[in-house]
């Protein structure tokens, strides 16, 4: 029996990216694409080589939601439920945020140090301690957040990708250490950039992993607090920031006792990372 067509891949993929485009959605056509590859179960390169290609009913139905949704600016990796970090894939929900490239600086720092026991903080769906289980197997690594949700997402995670015997998740922020290496995505956003985020990120993303306070360096003044009052420090301590945060954080890393304190650019040249080393 002949499945029933809906429109050709040209036709889906035409009228999605035009939806996007008109609800000021910055990559309507690569949006378009992934998701139309998801309704199909087809890949990008298939898509974009065989324009005239026929969307079969079910597929149609099934992309037409996931356009509805996108066109009110949920993120796609909601959407999907998953998301690409490194070399690892996550499931995502609301209960998290959306692994970001930028992110990855933690990862690499990591590399670089080698440290043997490592401590991320505030970890969400478990990205940057599952990547280091996955890219650096010689160490012991230890997860925490004060979201029970969040640490749910990352327990799944972590059985998905086989390291429960290598990630130990832990309700919290610091645990006893001391640690050579400590990494941590906190909150950064202050209180007044809120309403100027993408929509994506405002009405999809939970506000509390973003947002730390008025000045948006709260929760990272208050773990550098918490780490100058420890019987020793860690060897290490890698954060992720805001843009223009860096000079700053920088000085309270050497006020909390880390004399050798340096930055690292993202691709697009923000100071994302500070890195500071005792």
């Amino acid at each position: 029996m002949t499945a029933t067509v809906a429109g050709t891949v040209g036709e889906a993929l035409g009228a999605a990216a035009d939806a996007f485009a008109a609800a000021g959605i910055d990559t309507p056509r690569l949006d378009a694409e992934v998701l139309l590859a998801e309704a199909t179960g087809l890949d990008r390169v298939r898509l974009a080589a065989d324009p005239g290609l026929g969307v079969e009913a079910r597929a149609a139905r099934d992309f037409g939601a996931m356009v509805r949704r996108r066109v009110r600016r949920e993120p796609v990796a909601y959407i999907l439920g998953r998301k690409g970090f490194r070399r690892i894939e996550l499931e995502v929900d609301p209960r998290v945020l959306v692994p970001r490239p930028e992110t990855e600086l933690l990862v690499e720092i990591a590399l670089e140090l080698q440290p043997a026991t490592v401590l991320d903080i505030g970890t969400g769906s478990g990205a940057i301690a599952l990547a280091l289980a996955d890219e650096l197997p010689a160490a012991a690594i230890t997860a925490t957040d004060t979201s029970l949700d969040a640490l749910a997402v990352a327990q799944r995670n972590r059985g998905r990708l086989g390291a429960d015997e290598r990630v130990r998740l832990a309700y919290g922020s610091l645990e006893p250490g001391p640690f050579e290496l400590v990494v941590a995505n906190l909150p950064y956003v202050g209180e007044g950039e809120w309403q100027g985020l993408a929509a994506e990120i405002r009405e999809f993303e939970p506000r509390e992993a973003l947002v730390a306070g008025p000045t948006g360096l709260e929760a990272i003044d208050a773990l550098l607090a918490e780490l100058s009052l420890a019987e020793e420090l860690p060897g290490g301590v890698a954060l992720e920031l805001g843009q223009g945060q860096a000079p700053v954080v920088a000085e309270l890393l050497r006020r909390a006792g880390f004399d050798r304190v340096e930055s690292r650019r993202d691709l697009a040249g923000i100071q994302r990372v500070v890195l500071g080393r005792s």
